[in-house]
């Protein structure tokens, strides 16, 4: 199965090490849809907001957490959501993967 870019899977995190966000999730695919045969880029979501400029709000009260973006196999990802993201949530994740990646 291919995966769109900003489209939101459920992904099985575990096993983690150390303070890698972990359990049965909520993911953002990251990487284009011509990198996503095998391996997905992906960012965790969660409930819980932590303040930092690496989180982005989304409506139902659930963050994409920038600063734990990963690589998994496509393997880990248990199911397509109908989550939808807005231009601007979309513009604001490039805003904060460019200054964390790039500048």
């Amino acid at each position: 199965m291919i995966y769109n870019q900003y489209e939101v899977v459920i992904v099985n995190l575990n096993p983690t090490v150390g303070s890698e966000i972990q359990k049965t999730r909520p993911c953002l695919v990251i990487s284009p849809k011509e990198m996503n045969y095998d391996n997905v880029i992906v960012a965790p979501m969660t409930s819980t907001n932590k303040d930092y400029p690496t989180r982005v709000k989304l409506k139902n009260d659930s963050f994409v957490v920038l600063d734990q973006i990963r690589t998994i196999s496509t393997q880990r990802i248990v199911k397509k959501t109908d989550i939808k993201l807005s231009t601007a949530q979309i513009k604001e994740i490039k805003n904060i993967i460019k200054l964390m990646l790039v500048d």
